[in-house]
């Protein structure tokens, strides 16, 4: 009599929640590049990044104070410094200033080495692994961000200066997400984002008395641009972010922004009348070839045979119980 094969192992377990939260900050971030080219004209970097900051901490801090989640934990608040200083607060003064400098293009080229620059800071500070399917994956949408640069580029626009100040931005988007990982296993998604945005916020005010004078003459549409700045592509899309990170790793989350530039040439197609070109397409088409490959998981006849999970990287077994968490 033969032996029964072994039972299959049972599905993975996916929550859909953190793929819908990844899903909100990607579309929010991308509408951010639409809505900066109008706040941009009309209110100095350091001026929109402040007034974006206190209109993100006045929504942030209004739900905090609805759902009584209270203050952080104190182990939680170096990540909640570290990723308030660089991210909230250096990040969108200098890319502010960069795109000033440069055109969209080159700024899209240089920022968008930011997620690699995450897993390779994730493997090293925080001990995930990198494996060859995120690489792969990473590899092909930089590719594609590349292409969509190079397309949207314009002739002799660019400066040394703004080429600086967009690769600062990239690392300081990278150490801020290294930097908000840990403070994600002791405090809520909107404890360490509210906060997070309240450092930013701090670290701004010297841009104060630029952005009342910005404010006088700033025509409605900037300034009504910046406060959504606020509210959603802050406020609502980092705190999704924060809640999708906390489920997965930093070099997997940072890797799902490589859909970003798709989508910007779309909003910009639909809201701004402008007709991508073929190669921007290609290149778009190409981020999100490189998104797909990088989130997938491999799924193999001797996984379905075997019960036991396959390892990607130290922190595969505290991705998974962060997954599992309320």
């Amino acid at each position: 009599m033969t032996t029964p094969p072994p039972p299959a192992a049972p599905p993975e377990h996916r929550d859909w929640r953190a793929a819908a939260a990844a899903c909100t900050t990607v579309v929010l971030w991308a509408s951010a590049f639409v809505s900066i080219r109008s706040a941009g004209d009309a209110y100095s970097p350091g001026a929109l990044a402040l007034g974006r900051l206190l209109a993100g901490s006045l929504a942030l801090g209004t739900l905090l104070l609805l759902r009584r989640e209270g203050l952080p934990p104190r182990a939680a608040l170096p990540g909640i410094l570290w990723s308030g200083l660089l991210w909230f607060g250096l990040y969108m003064v200098v890319l502010n200033w960069g795109e000033q400098q440069v055109d969209a293009g080159t700024a899209a080229m240089v920022v968008n080495i930011g997620p690699l620059l995450i897993a390779l800071l994730g493997a090293r500070l925080l001990g995930e692994g990198l494996p060859r399917r995120l690489l792969l994956g990473m590899g092909v949408s930089f590719a594609g961000a590349a292409v969509v640069g190079l397309s949207m580029s314009g002739h002799g626009s660019s400066s040394v200066l703004g080429v600086l100040l967009c690769l600062l931005a990239a690392v300081a988007y990278a150490g801020g997400v290294v930097g908000q990982k840990p403070a994600l296993r002791h405090g809520s998604a909107l404890q360490i984002t509210t906060f997070g945005c309240l450092v930013g916020t701090v670290a701004c005010l010297p841009f104060a008395g630029a952005l009342v004078s910005d404010a006088a003459d700033a025509p409605l549409p900037a300034t009504l641009n910046m406060v959504y700045l606020g509210i959603f592509p802050t406020a609502l899309a980092f705190t999704t972010w924060a809640y999708a990170l906390a489920r997965t790793t930093a070099g997997r989350m940072g890797a799902t922004t490589y859909a970003v530039p798709a989508l910007v040439v779309l909003m910009s197609w639909l809201l701004l009348d402008e007709v991508p070109a073929l190669l921007t397409v290609a290149g778009g088409l190409l981020c999100l070839a490189g998104v797909a490959v990088s989130r997938k998981r491999p799924q193999t006849g001797a996984t379905r045979r075997n019960p036991a999970p396959q390892v990607e990287g130290p922190s595969h077994d505290a991705e998974h119980q962060a997954a599992d968490r309320p």
